[in-house]
């Protein structure tokens, strides 16, 4: 039996709330249409591919936060984390497709403060280096660690990479503070 296609949306929208890991063919095999069929259903819905549901649910479930530049990979609170930042055509100079360094400096930067543990962060300092352009099309794989703990004061280490080769270091004295101070400090 077929249904409407409101039917239909409705029905994917329910069966991605009790399992946000199934697959467009899953979906469209259960449904009895092609997979093209469920990728509109899901672009009229604003609702992401798999890989980005997948993503939204492993956040909300370790509680990390959303990057500013760069997807987060991994995140061990207090410790280390990995980000990945793929260059594409409006992060580059046009004439010559090579990455504008303020997005080196973001995505590692962002990391930083990702990897703190602590419910507000600030940037007390920073020191960075480039080693080498990135190019269009190059995907930038950023490691962060906490290298070293004073009360509330962390030094995070970052090095970006692009297929193994360093590209950008970074060294950034991050300020944690607890909550109830940061809301005693703002009145």
């Amino acid at each position: 039996m077929k249904t409407s296609k409101e039917q239909r949306q409705q029905l994917l929208l329910h069966r991605l709330e009790d399992n946000p890991f199934v697959t467009d063919a899953e979906l469209a095999r259960a449904f009895g249409v092609s997979k093209q069929t469920i990728r509109l259903d899901r672009l009229s819905l604003s609702i992401p591919e798999v890989r980005e549901r997948v993503k939204s649910v492993a956040r909300q479930a370790t509680g990390a936060p959303r990057l500013v530049f760069g997807d987060l990979v991994k995140l061990e609170p207090g410790i280390s984390g990995t980000s990945s930042l793929v260059v594409t055509g409006d992060m580059v100079i046009s004439k010559i497709n090579m990455l504008h360094g303020y997005y080196l400096f973001a995505q590692a930067h962002a990391l930083a403060m990702a990897v703190v543990d602590a419910p507000l962060v600030l940037t007390g300092s920073a020191r960075v280096r480039y080693h080498r352009p990135v190019y269009l099309g190059e995907e930038v794989i950023a490691r962060g660690a906490v290298k070293v703990v004073r009360g509330l004061t962390y030094l995070v280490s970052v090095h970006s990479r692009v297929e193994g080769e360093i590209v950008f270091k970074g060294q950034f004295v991050i300020l944690g503070a607890k909550e109830a101070e940061a809301c005693e400090d703002s009145r």
